[in-house]
Protein backbone atom coordinates (compact mmCIF):
# COMPACT_ATOMS: atom_id res chain seq x y z
CA UNK A 1 0.00 0.00 0.00
CA UNK A 2 2.61 2.61 1.06
CA UNK A 3 5.13 1.41 -1.67
CA UNK A 4 2.07 1.70 -4.44
CA UNK A 5 0.82 5.31 -3.35
CA UNK A 6 4.95 6.42 -3.21
CA UNK A 7 5.40 5.35 -6.70
CA UNK A 8 2.31 6.57 -7.85
CA UNK A 9 2.24 9.79 -6.24
CA UNK A 10 5.55 10.74 -5.15
CA UNK A 11 7.12 11.15 -1.93
CA UNK A 12 6.22 14.70 -1.17
CA UNK A 13 2.58 14.17 -1.24
CA UNK A 14 2.82 12.04 2.05
CA UNK A 15 3.17 14.38 4.38
CA UNK A 16 -0.32 16.09 3.31
CA UNK A 17 -1.73 12.55 3.37
CA UNK A 18 -0.75 11.71 6.71
CA UNK A 19 -2.07 15.06 7.92
CA UNK A 20 -5.21 13.65 6.77
CA UNK A 21 -5.01 10.60 8.42
CA UNK A 22 -4.03 11.80 11.54
CA UNK A 23 -7.01 14.08 11.41
CA UNK A 24 -9.39 11.49 10.74
CA UNK A 25 -8.21 9.24 13.75
CA UNK A 26 -8.43 12.35 15.91
CA UNK A 27 -12.20 12.38 14.78
CA UNK A 28 -13.03 8.87 15.03
CA UNK A 29 -11.81 9.11 18.51
CA UNK A 30 -13.73 11.71 19.16
CA UNK A 31 -16.78 9.81 17.96
CA UNK A 32 -16.21 6.56 19.66
CA UNK A 33 -15.79 8.53 23.17
CA UNK A 34 -18.78 10.61 22.59
CA UNK A 35 -20.26 7.15 21.94
CA UNK A 36 -19.38 5.17 25.20
CA UNK A 37 -20.25 8.67 27.00
CA UNK A 38 -24.12 7.88 26.27
CA UNK A 39 -23.56 5.36 29.07
CA UNK A 40 -23.22 7.40 31.93
CA UNK A 41 -25.00 10.32 30.55
CA UNK A 42 -28.21 7.43 30.39
CA UNK A 43 -27.39 5.76 33.73
CA UNK A 44 -27.60 9.17 35.32
CA UNK A 45 -30.70 10.23 33.93
CA UNK A 46 -32.29 6.90 34.32
CA UNK A 47 -31.14 6.46 38.36
CA UNK A 48 -32.64 10.08 38.08
CA UNK A 49 -29.21 11.72 39.02
CA UNK A 50 -29.61 14.55 37.59
CA UNK A 51 -26.44 16.60 38.89
CA UNK A 52 -24.08 13.88 37.65
CA UNK A 53 -26.22 13.55 34.36
CA UNK A 54 -25.50 17.40 34.22
CA UNK A 55 -21.71 16.76 34.28
CA UNK A 56 -21.59 13.94 32.08
CA UNK A 57 -23.62 16.11 29.89
CA UNK A 58 -21.70 18.74 29.62
CA UNK A 59 -18.41 16.75 28.76
CA UNK A 60 -20.01 14.80 25.97
CA UNK A 61 -21.47 18.28 24.74
CA UNK A 62 -17.29 19.21 24.93
CA UNK A 63 -16.32 16.00 22.97
CA UNK A 64 -19.19 16.46 20.71
CA UNK A 65 -17.65 19.83 19.65
CA UNK A 66 -14.43 18.40 19.59
CA UNK A 67 -15.55 15.80 17.37
CA UNK A 68 -16.90 18.45 15.46
CA UNK A 69 -14.16 20.70 14.86
CA UNK A 70 -12.32 17.33 13.97
CA UNK A 71 -14.75 16.82 11.61
CA UNK A 72 -14.62 19.86 9.63
CA UNK A 73 -10.18 20.06 9.75
CA UNK A 74 -10.20 16.28 8.42
CA UNK A 75 -13.25 16.96 5.52
CA UNK A 76 -10.80 20.03 5.12
CA UNK A 77 -7.48 17.88 4.56
CA UNK A 78 -9.47 15.29 2.68
CA UNK A 79 -10.95 17.80 -0.13
CA UNK A 80 -7.49 19.71 -0.26
CA UNK A 81 -4.93 16.51 -0.53
CA UNK A 82 -7.80 15.55 -3.03
CA UNK A 83 -7.70 18.50 -5.35
CA UNK A 84 -3.82 18.58 -5.08
CA UNK A 85 -3.02 15.22 -5.65
CA UNK A 86 -5.48 15.26 -8.98
CA UNK A 87 -3.35 17.96 -10.87
CA UNK A 88 -0.18 16.52 -9.04
CA UNK A 89 -1.12 12.30 -10.46
CA UNK A 90 -1.80 14.02 -13.79
CA UNK A 91 1.32 15.60 -14.22
CA UNK A 92 2.97 12.43 -12.79
CA UNK A 93 1.30 9.85 -15.46
CA UNK A 94 1.89 12.79 -18.23
CA UNK A 95 5.82 12.75 -17.44
CA UNK A 96 5.76 9.11 -17.08
CA UNK A 97 4.55 8.25 -20.27
CA UNK A 98 6.59 10.39 -21.83
CA UNK A 99 9.70 8.10 -20.69
CA UNK A 100 8.36 5.03 -21.69
CA UNK A 101 9.39 3.76 -25.14
CA UNK A 102 6.86 4.82 -28.42
CA UNK A 103 6.29 0.95 -28.62
CA UNK A 104 4.56 0.45 -25.28
CA UNK A 105 1.91 2.71 -26.70
CA UNK A 106 0.02 -0.47 -28.66
CA UNK A 107 -3.41 -0.81 -29.62
CA UNK A 108 -4.61 -2.98 -27.09
CA UNK A 109 -2.73 -0.56 -24.25
CA UNK A 110 -4.59 2.65 -25.75
CA UNK A 111 -8.05 1.85 -24.38
CA UNK A 112 -7.34 1.49 -20.81
CA UNK A 113 -5.18 3.96 -20.72
CA UNK A 114 -7.54 5.96 -21.75
CA UNK A 115 -10.20 5.50 -19.60
CA UNK A 116 -7.57 5.34 -16.48
CA UNK A 117 -6.80 8.95 -17.69
CA UNK A 118 -10.43 10.39 -17.97
CA UNK A 119 -11.74 8.62 -15.22
CA UNK A 120 -9.37 6.45 -13.24
CA UNK A 121 -7.40 9.48 -11.84
CA UNK A 122 -10.38 11.27 -10.54
CA UNK A 123 -11.66 7.12 -8.73
CA UNK A 124 -8.00 7.34 -6.83
CA UNK A 125 -8.41 11.20 -5.83
CA UNK A 126 -11.84 10.33 -4.79
CA UNK A 127 -9.94 8.36 -1.84
CA UNK A 128 -9.14 11.14 0.08
CA UNK A 129 -12.25 13.33 -0.50
CA UNK A 130 -14.75 10.95 0.39
CA UNK A 131 -13.88 6.91 0.84
CA UNK A 132 -10.82 6.90 3.38
CA UNK A 133 -12.77 8.55 5.87
CA UNK A 134 -15.70 6.45 6.53
CA UNK A 135 -12.92 3.56 6.38
CA UNK A 136 -10.69 4.25 9.10
CA UNK A 137 -14.51 5.54 10.93
CA UNK A 138 -15.35 2.30 10.72
CA UNK A 139 -12.54 0.81 12.18
CA UNK A 140 -11.20 3.28 14.83
CA UNK A 141 -14.78 4.22 16.25
CA UNK A 142 -15.69 0.91 17.29
CA UNK A 143 -11.87 0.01 18.48
CA UNK A 144 -12.11 3.17 20.57
CA UNK A 145 -15.52 1.79 22.23
CA UNK A 146 -14.28 -1.32 22.87
CA UNK A 147 -11.27 0.11 24.89
CA UNK A 148 -14.19 2.32 26.62
CA UNK A 149 -16.16 -0.83 27.49
CA UNK A 150 -12.69 -2.37 29.35
CA UNK A 151 -13.67 0.69 32.11
CA UNK A 152 -17.60 -0.19 31.71
CA UNK A 153 -17.99 -3.58 32.00
CA UNK A 154 -14.43 -6.00 31.04
CA UNK A 155 -16.88 -8.73 30.70
CA UNK A 156 -18.90 -7.27 28.18
CA UNK A 157 -15.56 -5.61 26.56
CA UNK A 158 -14.03 -9.17 26.76
CA UNK A 159 -17.12 -10.57 24.66
CA UNK A 160 -16.84 -7.84 21.80
CA UNK A 161 -13.11 -8.70 21.79
CA UNK A 162 -14.19 -12.18 21.01
CA UNK A 163 -16.40 -11.67 18.33
CA UNK A 164 -13.00 -9.27 16.45
CA UNK A 165 -12.02 -12.68 14.54
CA UNK A 166 -15.40 -13.29 13.32
CA UNK A 167 -16.47 -9.77 12.18
CA UNK A 168 -13.26 -10.07 10.15
CA UNK A 169 -13.59 -12.99 8.97
CA UNK A 170 -16.85 -12.07 7.80
CA UNK A 171 -15.48 -8.91 6.29
CA UNK A 172 -12.87 -10.84 4.14
CA UNK A 173 -15.14 -13.26 2.67
CA UNK A 174 -17.71 -10.54 1.39
CA UNK A 175 -15.14 -8.24 0.31
CA UNK A 176 -13.81 -11.61 -1.73
CA UNK A 177 -16.86 -12.57 -3.16
CA UNK A 178 -17.06 -9.54 -4.84
CA UNK A 179 -13.83 -8.59 -5.87
CA UNK A 180 -13.85 -11.72 -7.86
CA UNK A 181 -16.03 -10.36 -10.00
CA UNK A 182 -14.59 -6.61 -10.39
CA UNK A 183 -12.32 -7.56 -12.99
CA UNK A 184 -14.79 -9.56 -15.31
CA UNK A 185 -16.54 -6.27 -15.11
CA UNK A 186 -14.23 -4.17 -15.84
CA UNK A 187 -13.02 -6.08 -18.60
CA UNK A 188 -16.86 -5.81 -19.84
CA UNK A 189 -16.92 -2.23 -19.69
CA UNK A 190 -14.22 -1.60 -21.43
CA UNK A 191 -14.68 -4.28 -24.02
CA UNK A 192 -18.51 -2.71 -24.24
CA UNK A 193 -16.61 1.23 -24.69
CA UNK A 194 -14.55 -0.17 -27.36
CA UNK A 195 -17.52 -1.29 -29.46
CA UNK A 196 -19.10 2.04 -28.89
CA UNK A 197 -16.23 3.70 -30.41
CA UNK A 198 -16.00 1.48 -32.76
CA UNK A 199 -19.67 1.77 -33.61
CA UNK A 200 -19.50 5.68 -34.00
CA UNK A 201 -16.13 5.79 -36.17
CA UNK A 202 -17.08 2.86 -38.64
CA UNK A 203 -20.65 4.68 -39.35
CA UNK A 204 -19.47 5.36 -43.00
CA UNK A 205 -18.54 1.98 -43.21
CA UNK A 206 -21.61 0.64 -41.38
CA UNK A 207 -24.33 2.84 -44.07
CA UNK A 208 -22.34 2.37 -47.16
CA UNK A 209 -23.39 -1.42 -46.71
CA UNK A 210 -26.82 -0.59 -46.04
CA UNK A 211 -27.11 -1.65 -42.22
CA UNK A 212 -27.65 2.15 -40.98
CA UNK A 213 -30.78 1.39 -40.07
CA UNK A 214 -30.04 -2.09 -38.14
CA UNK A 215 -28.52 -2.77 -34.88
CA UNK A 216 -24.94 -3.91 -34.57
CA UNK A 217 -24.30 -6.76 -33.51
CA UNK A 218 -20.95 -7.13 -31.60
CA UNK A 219 -22.00 -4.22 -30.21
CA UNK A 220 -25.33 -5.49 -29.12
CA UNK A 221 -23.31 -8.54 -28.28
CA UNK A 222 -21.55 -6.59 -25.77
CA UNK A 223 -23.86 -4.54 -24.11
CA UNK A 224 -25.97 -7.81 -23.03
CA UNK A 225 -22.73 -9.32 -22.14
CA UNK A 226 -22.14 -6.21 -20.07
CA UNK A 227 -25.85 -6.37 -18.70
CA UNK A 228 -25.18 -10.22 -17.54
CA UNK A 229 -22.10 -9.39 -15.41
CA UNK A 230 -23.44 -6.56 -13.95
CA UNK A 231 -26.56 -8.47 -12.38
CA UNK A 232 -24.45 -11.32 -11.48
CA UNK A 233 -22.06 -8.82 -9.24
CA UNK A 234 -25.03 -7.60 -8.00
CA UNK A 235 -26.63 -10.50 -7.04
CA UNK A 236 -23.05 -11.66 -6.08
CA UNK A 237 -22.64 -8.01 -4.18
CA UNK A 238 -26.39 -8.33 -2.43
CA UNK A 239 -25.52 -11.28 -1.16
CA UNK A 240 -22.10 -11.17 -0.03
CA UNK A 241 -22.85 -7.64 1.89
CA UNK A 242 -26.49 -9.06 3.27
CA UNK A 243 -24.15 -12.26 5.24
CA UNK A 244 -21.43 -9.23 6.41
CA UNK A 245 -24.89 -7.59 7.81
CA UNK A 246 -26.73 -10.35 9.33
CA UNK A 247 -23.36 -11.42 11.09
CA UNK A 248 -22.93 -7.53 12.58
CA UNK A 249 -26.66 -7.83 13.87
CA UNK A 250 -25.56 -11.72 14.84
CA UNK A 251 -23.12 -9.92 16.89
CA UNK A 252 -25.08 -7.51 18.38
CA UNK A 253 -27.65 -9.77 19.48
CA UNK A 254 -25.48 -11.79 21.31
CA UNK A 255 -23.91 -9.05 23.04
CA UNK A 256 -27.48 -7.68 24.21
CA UNK A 257 -28.30 -10.97 25.26
CA UNK A 258 -25.12 -11.20 27.71
CA UNK A 259 -25.86 -7.75 28.97
CA UNK A 260 -29.14 -9.07 29.74
CA UNK A 261 -28.02 -12.22 31.20
CA UNK A 262 -25.55 -9.92 33.53
CA UNK A 263 -28.64 -7.89 34.30
CA UNK A 264 -30.94 -10.81 35.34
CA UNK A 265 -27.85 -12.17 36.91
CA UNK A 266 -27.73 -9.15 39.29
CA UNK A 267 -24.05 -7.69 37.85
CA UNK A 268 -25.51 -4.72 35.99
CA UNK A 269 -28.09 -2.45 36.73
CA UNK A 270 -31.65 -1.57 34.72
CA UNK A 271 -30.50 1.63 33.68
CA UNK A 272 -26.95 0.65 33.09
CA UNK A 273 -28.32 -1.76 30.56
CA UNK A 274 -30.24 0.26 28.95
CA UNK A 275 -27.23 2.60 28.34
CA UNK A 276 -25.21 -0.35 27.26
CA UNK A 277 -27.81 -1.60 24.99
CA UNK A 278 -27.72 2.08 23.45
CA UNK A 279 -23.81 1.92 23.07
CA UNK A 280 -23.95 -1.59 21.61
CA UNK A 281 -26.50 -0.48 18.74
CA UNK A 282 -23.78 2.48 18.18
CA UNK A 283 -21.32 0.29 18.13
CA UNK A 284 -23.29 -1.56 15.38
CA UNK A 285 -23.05 1.52 12.97
CA UNK A 286 -19.88 2.07 12.33
CA UNK A 287 -18.83 -1.91 11.72
CA UNK A 288 -22.04 -2.65 9.50
CA UNK A 289 -20.69 0.33 7.21
CA UNK A 290 -17.72 -1.21 6.92
CA UNK A 291 -18.41 -3.57 3.84
CA UNK A 292 -19.84 -0.39 1.60
CA UNK A 293 -16.57 1.45 2.34
CA UNK A 294 -14.62 -1.62 1.94
CA UNK A 295 -16.80 -1.94 -1.79
CA UNK A 296 -16.03 1.49 -2.85
CA UNK A 297 -12.23 1.44 -2.00
CA UNK A 298 -12.00 -2.02 -3.72
CA UNK A 299 -12.58 0.13 -6.92
CA UNK A 300 -9.71 2.19 -6.26
CA UNK A 301 -7.80 0.07 -5.35
CA UNK A 302 -8.03 -1.26 -8.85
CA UNK A 303 -7.29 1.89 -10.12
CA UNK A 304 -4.17 2.27 -7.82
CA UNK A 305 -2.71 -0.76 -9.31
CA UNK A 306 -3.57 -0.33 -13.04
CA UNK A 307 -1.29 2.88 -12.39
CA UNK A 308 1.34 1.59 -10.47
CA UNK A 309 1.64 -1.29 -13.38
CA UNK A 310 2.11 2.14 -15.61
CA UNK A 311 4.92 3.09 -13.07
CA UNK A 312 6.60 0.17 -12.32
CA UNK A 313 7.25 -0.28 -16.37
CA UNK A 314 10.58 0.62 -16.75
CA UNK A 315 11.38 3.37 -19.50
CA UNK A 316 14.01 2.87 -22.10
CA UNK A 317 17.39 3.19 -20.73
CA UNK A 318 19.01 6.79 -21.00
CA UNK A 319 23.20 6.88 -21.13
CA UNK A 320 24.83 8.53 -17.76
CA UNK A 321 27.49 9.81 -20.50
CA UNK A 322 25.46 10.23 -23.89
CA UNK A 323 27.23 10.34 -27.11
CA UNK A 324 25.91 12.74 -29.71
CA UNK A 325 26.16 11.40 -33.53
CA UNK A 326 29.48 12.91 -35.75
CA UNK A 327 26.71 13.19 -39.15
CA UNK A 328 23.60 11.32 -40.61
CA UNK A 329 24.66 8.34 -41.40
CA UNK A 330 22.39 5.26 -40.56
CA UNK A 331 23.76 1.77 -39.71
CA UNK A 332 22.22 -1.23 -38.54
CA UNK A 333 24.35 -4.00 -37.82
CA UNK A 334 23.59 -7.37 -37.37
CA UNK A 335 19.76 -6.42 -36.25
CA UNK A 336 17.62 -8.97 -34.52
CA UNK A 337 14.34 -7.96 -33.02
CA UNK A 338 10.74 -9.32 -31.88
CA UNK A 339 7.77 -7.68 -30.46
CA UNK A 340 7.39 -7.78 -26.52
CA UNK A 341 3.73 -8.45 -27.13
CA UNK A 342 4.39 -11.71 -29.34
CA UNK A 343 6.77 -13.63 -27.07
CA UNK A 344 5.61 -17.00 -28.80
CA UNK A 345 6.30 -15.80 -32.37
CA UNK A 346 9.65 -15.85 -34.61
CA UNK A 347 11.90 -12.60 -34.88
CA UNK A 348 10.69 -9.89 -37.14
CA UNK A 349 14.05 -8.80 -38.20
CA UNK A 350 16.81 -11.44 -38.23
CA UNK A 351 20.69 -10.58 -38.71
CA UNK A 352 19.53 -6.92 -41.24
CA UNK A 353 22.50 -5.09 -42.15
CA UNK A 354 22.52 -1.88 -44.03
CA UNK A 355 24.49 1.35 -44.52
CA UNK A 356 22.93 4.27 -45.18
CA UNK A 357 25.48 7.17 -46.07
CA UNK A 358 24.26 10.29 -45.40
CA UNK A 359 22.72 12.79 -47.23
CA UNK A 360 21.17 10.34 -49.95
CA UNK A 361 18.24 8.72 -50.39
CA UNK A 362 17.58 4.59 -49.53
CA UNK A 363 14.11 2.74 -50.56
CA UNK A 364 13.08 0.00 -48.53
CA UNK A 365 10.61 -2.50 -50.23
CA UNK A 366 9.51 -5.73 -49.45
CA UNK A 367 6.72 -7.71 -48.75
CA UNK A 368 3.65 -7.21 -46.16
CA UNK A 369 5.24 -8.79 -43.10
CA UNK A 370 8.71 -8.46 -44.06
CA UNK A 371 9.76 -6.10 -41.33
CA UNK A 372 10.21 -2.54 -43.47
CA UNK A 373 8.36 -0.19 -40.85
CA UNK A 374 10.15 -2.12 -38.25
CA UNK A 375 13.56 -0.72 -39.07
CA UNK A 376 12.29 2.45 -39.13
CA UNK A 377 10.93 2.18 -35.85
CA UNK A 378 14.00 0.85 -34.49
CA UNK A 379 16.16 3.78 -35.91
CA UNK A 380 13.89 6.17 -34.07
CA UNK A 381 14.30 3.93 -30.56
CA UNK A 382 10.73 3.21 -30.23
CA UNK A 383 11.77 -0.20 -29.01
CA UNK A 384 15.05 -1.56 -28.46
CA UNK A 385 16.74 -4.18 -30.24
CA UNK A 386 17.36 -7.88 -28.67
CA UNK A 387 20.64 -8.22 -30.59
CA UNK A 388 22.79 -6.10 -33.10
CA UNK A 389 22.93 -2.46 -33.14
CA UNK A 390 21.15 0.82 -34.90
CA UNK A 391 24.12 3.37 -34.87
CA UNK A 392 23.38 7.09 -36.39
CA UNK A 393 26.25 8.99 -37.25
CA UNK A 394 28.72 6.30 -35.44
CA UNK A 395 26.73 6.89 -32.42
CA UNK A 396 24.37 3.77 -30.87
CA UNK A 397 20.80 5.20 -30.58
CA UNK A 398 21.21 3.41 -26.95
CA UNK A 399 23.91 5.43 -25.97
CA UNK A 400 22.29 8.96 -27.05
CA UNK A 401 19.92 10.59 -24.85
CA UNK A 402 16.41 11.15 -25.85
CA UNK A 403 16.35 14.86 -26.90
CA UNK A 404 19.83 13.96 -28.92
CA UNK A 405 17.85 11.50 -30.58
CA UNK A 406 14.34 12.82 -31.29
CA UNK A 407 16.41 15.81 -33.13
CA UNK A 408 18.37 13.69 -35.52
CA UNK A 409 14.92 11.64 -36.95
CA UNK A 410 12.04 13.24 -38.52
CA UNK A 411 9.45 10.59 -39.20
CA UNK A 412 5.88 10.64 -41.59
CA UNK A 413 3.75 7.91 -40.66
CA UNK A 414 1.91 5.30 -42.77
CA UNK A 415 -1.27 6.15 -40.27
CA UNK A 416 -1.19 10.29 -40.21
CA UNK A 417 -2.94 11.49 -37.07
CA UNK A 418 -3.41 15.33 -37.27
CA UNK A 419 -3.93 17.53 -33.98
CA UNK A 420 -7.23 19.01 -32.99
CA UNK A 421 -6.22 22.89 -34.45
CA UNK A 422 -5.61 24.48 -37.33
CA UNK A 423 -3.33 23.49 -40.38
CA UNK A 424 -0.73 25.71 -39.09
CA UNK A 425 -1.08 24.27 -35.72
CA UNK A 426 -0.10 20.73 -36.94
CA UNK A 427 2.63 21.99 -39.23
CA UNK A 428 4.60 23.93 -36.64
CA UNK A 429 4.61 20.73 -34.29
CA UNK A 430 7.36 19.81 -36.48
CA UNK A 431 9.12 23.36 -35.38
CA UNK A 432 7.22 25.88 -33.14
CA UNK A 433 9.43 28.36 -33.54
CA UNK A 434 9.98 28.13 -37.08
CA UNK A 435 9.66 31.77 -38.98
CA UNK A 436 6.64 32.40 -41.69
CA UNK A 437 9.53 32.04 -44.63
CA UNK A 438 10.79 28.46 -43.21
CA UNK A 439 6.90 27.60 -42.51
CA UNK A 440 5.88 28.61 -46.24
CA UNK A 441 8.72 26.81 -47.60
CA UNK A 442 8.00 23.61 -45.79
CA UNK A 443 4.44 23.69 -47.11
CA UNK A 444 5.63 24.62 -51.02
CA UNK A 445 7.87 21.54 -50.43
CA UNK A 446 5.21 19.07 -49.27
CA UNK A 447 2.28 21.21 -51.67
CA UNK A 448 0.46 22.45 -48.41
CA UNK A 449 0.70 25.65 -50.28
CA UNK A 450 -2.41 24.16 -52.48
CA UNK A 451 -4.42 23.62 -49.57
CA UNK A 452 -4.13 26.78 -47.76
CA UNK A 453 -4.77 28.56 -51.05
CA UNK A 454 -8.12 26.88 -51.67
CA UNK A 455 -9.78 26.76 -48.19
CA UNK A 456 -11.74 29.68 -47.28
CA UNK A 457 -9.47 30.11 -43.84
CA UNK A 458 -6.26 29.19 -45.36
CA UNK A 459 -3.85 28.59 -42.76
CA UNK A 460 -6.13 28.96 -39.71
CA UNK A 461 -8.34 25.84 -41.22
CA UNK A 462 -9.61 23.88 -38.18
CA UNK A 463 -8.43 19.77 -39.21
CA UNK A 464 -10.67 18.35 -36.58
CA UNK A 465 -9.89 15.35 -34.28
CA UNK A 466 -7.64 13.05 -36.11
CA UNK A 467 -7.91 15.51 -39.29
CA UNK A 468 -10.87 14.23 -40.00
CA UNK A 469 -11.99 17.22 -42.02
CA UNK A 470 -9.12 16.76 -44.40
CA UNK A 471 -8.46 13.86 -46.37
CA UNK A 472 -6.29 11.48 -47.03
CA UNK A 473 -4.05 13.15 -49.02
CA UNK A 474 -4.09 16.37 -47.65
CA UNK A 475 -3.37 15.24 -44.34
CA UNK A 476 0.03 13.30 -45.55
CA UNK A 477 1.07 16.53 -47.22
CA UNK A 478 0.33 18.41 -43.48
CA UNK A 479 2.48 15.53 -41.91
CA UNK A 480 5.31 15.40 -44.75
CA UNK A 481 5.14 19.45 -44.44
CA UNK A 482 5.54 18.87 -40.04
CA UNK A 483 8.41 16.37 -40.71
CA UNK A 484 10.29 18.70 -43.66
CA UNK A 485 9.62 21.85 -40.96
CA UNK A 486 11.66 19.89 -38.27
CA UNK A 487 15.12 19.61 -40.53
CA UNK A 488 16.14 16.79 -39.04
CA UNK A 489 19.66 15.49 -40.26
CA UNK A 490 17.13 11.52 -40.84
CA UNK A 491 14.09 11.89 -42.57
CA UNK A 492 11.63 8.77 -42.47
CA UNK A 493 9.18 8.41 -44.72
CA UNK A 494 6.36 5.05 -44.75
CA UNK A 495 3.93 5.31 -47.32
CA UNK A 496 3.80 8.78 -47.51
CA UNK A 497 2.83 8.95 -50.65
CA UNK A 498 0.34 6.25 -50.25
CA UNK A 499 -2.84 8.73 -50.43
CA UNK A 500 -1.60 11.19 -53.10
CA UNK A 501 -3.13 11.46 -56.49
CA UNK A 502 0.23 10.89 -59.37
CA UNK A 503 0.07 14.75 -60.22
CA UNK A 504 1.03 15.39 -56.29
CA UNK A 505 3.12 12.37 -55.95
CA UNK A 506 5.10 12.73 -59.01
CA UNK A 507 5.60 16.41 -57.45
CA UNK A 508 6.24 14.94 -53.95
CA UNK A 509 8.65 12.79 -55.76
CA UNK A 510 10.96 15.55 -57.08
CA UNK A 511 11.07 17.05 -53.64
CA UNK A 512 12.62 13.86 -52.32
CA UNK A 513 15.17 14.08 -55.01
CA UNK A 514 15.90 17.82 -54.27
CA UNK A 515 15.95 16.40 -50.19
CA UNK A 516 18.62 13.75 -50.46
CA UNK A 517 21.31 15.88 -50.78
CA UNK A 518 20.35 17.85 -47.51
CA UNK A 519 19.55 14.84 -45.05
CA UNK A 520 19.14 11.08 -45.14
CA UNK A 521 16.02 10.16 -46.58
CA UNK A 522 14.74 6.17 -45.79
CA UNK A 523 11.62 5.94 -47.68
CA UNK A 524 9.20 2.91 -47.47
CA UNK A 525 7.28 2.84 -50.74
CA UNK A 526 5.24 0.43 -53.21
CA UNK A 527 5.03 3.02 -55.87
CA UNK A 528 7.44 3.06 -59.01
CA UNK A 529 8.74 6.98 -59.12
CA UNK A 530 9.62 7.14 -55.78
CA UNK A 531 11.55 3.82 -55.71
CA UNK A 532 13.47 4.58 -59.00
CA UNK A 533 14.55 8.20 -57.45
CA UNK A 534 16.45 6.38 -54.53
CA UNK A 535 20.32 6.03 -54.63
CA UNK A 536 20.19 2.65 -53.24
CA UNK A 537 17.65 0.03 -52.77
CA UNK A 538 17.03 -2.20 -50.24
CA UNK A 539 15.04 -5.45 -50.24
CA UNK A 540 13.23 -7.06 -47.20
CA UNK A 541 12.36 -10.59 -46.68
CA UNK A 542 11.37 -12.77 -44.38
CA UNK A 543 13.31 -10.43 -41.66
CA UNK A 544 16.25 -10.39 -43.56
CA UNK A 545 18.08 -7.95 -46.67
CA UNK A 546 17.77 -10.36 -49.34
CA UNK A 547 18.58 -7.89 -52.15
CA UNK A 548 20.44 -4.28 -52.11
CA UNK A 549 21.32 -2.36 -55.10
CA UNK A 550 20.76 0.60 -57.56
CA UNK A 551 17.30 -0.13 -59.04
CA UNK A 552 19.42 -1.16 -62.44
CA UNK A 553 21.53 -3.31 -60.81
CA UNK A 554 18.29 -5.13 -59.03
CA UNK A 555 16.94 -5.04 -62.63
CA UNK A 556 19.54 -7.49 -63.44
CA UNK A 557 19.11 -9.88 -61.39
CA UNK A 558 16.20 -12.56 -61.76
CA UNK A 559 15.02 -11.59 -57.99
CA UNK A 560 12.30 -10.42 -55.66
CA UNK A 561 12.45 -6.86 -56.79
CA UNK A 562 12.93 -7.59 -60.15
CA UNK A 563 9.38 -9.54 -59.64
CA UNK A 564 8.16 -6.69 -57.54
CA UNK A 565 8.76 -4.20 -60.81
CA UNK A 566 7.10 -6.39 -63.21
CA UNK A 567 3.94 -6.73 -60.87
CA UNK A 568 4.18 -3.27 -60.34
CA UNK A 569 4.95 -2.02 -63.80
CA UNK A 570 1.89 -5.09 -65.21
CA UNK A 571 -0.78 -3.10 -62.29
CA UNK A 572 -0.12 0.62 -63.56
CA UNK A 573 -0.01 -0.48 -67.29
CA UNK A 574 -3.81 -1.34 -67.09
CA UNK A 575 -5.95 0.96 -68.55
CA UNK A 576 -9.51 0.97 -69.29
CA UNK A 577 -11.04 0.77 -72.81
CA UNK A 578 -14.86 1.32 -74.15
CA UNK A 579 -16.36 -1.74 -76.59
CA UNK A 580 -16.80 -5.09 -76.31
CA UNK A 581 -13.04 -5.73 -76.99
CA UNK A 582 -12.11 -4.13 -73.24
Amino acid sequence: MHSRLVRVLGSEQLRPIRKHLIAMIVYAVLQGVAFALLVPVLSALLDGDTGRAGAWLGLLAAVTAAAGAAYYVQALLGFTTAVSTTGLLYHRLGERLGRLGVGWFSRARLGPLTRLATGGVGEVTQLFAHLLAPLVISVVSPLTVLVVMVFLDWRLAAAMAATGPLLFLAYRWSASAISRTDAVVDASMARANDRIFEFARAQPVIRAFGRGDTRNDLLDQELERQHDIGLARLRRASLARGAFGATVQLVVTALLALATALAIGGSVGAAELIALAVLLVRFSEPVGALSDAGGALRAVWNRLDQLDEIFRTPPLPEPDEPLRPADATVELSDVRFRYPDSPGTGPVLDGVGALLPANTMTALVGPSGSGKTTVTRLIARFWDVDGGSVRIGGADVRDMDATTLAAQVAMVFQDVYLFEGTIEDNVRVGRPDATPEELADAARLARVDEIVERLPDGWNTAVGEGGTALSGGERQRISLARALLKRAPVLILDEATSALDPVNEMAISDTLRALAGRCTLLVIAHRLPTVVAADRILVLDGGKVAESGTHEDLLAEDGIYRHFWEERSRVQGWRLRSGAGA
